[in-house]
């Protein structure tokens, strides 16, 4: 059986989102955030190494597919 690849962002597109928005100095519209992931430098692994770069990491990225809503959700708990 193949294992399946997942794509793995470096550095994590979280982190890539937060230091363009940081950068920028307000927040990323839509377009941007999509640009951004859309250029970002990622791996095709199996998931199981992808899930140990996670673990090493210590933190879930955000789903690229989603990462629009995903990067949302991050920035209203970043604002706690």
């Amino acid at each position: 059986m193949t294992d399946q690849l997942c794509l793995v962002f470096i550095p994590a597109l979280s982190v890539a989102l937060q230091s363009a928005e940081t950068k920028k100095g307000s927040q990323l519209t839509e377009s941007e955030v999509l640009k951004i992931r859309d250029q970002a430098t990622c791996v095709a692994v199996p998931f199981d190494v992808a899930l140990d770069m996670e673990n090493e990491r210590g933190f879930r990225d955000l789903v690229a597919e989603d990462c629009w809503n995903e990067w949302q959700r991050l920035r209203l708990l970043m604002k706690k």
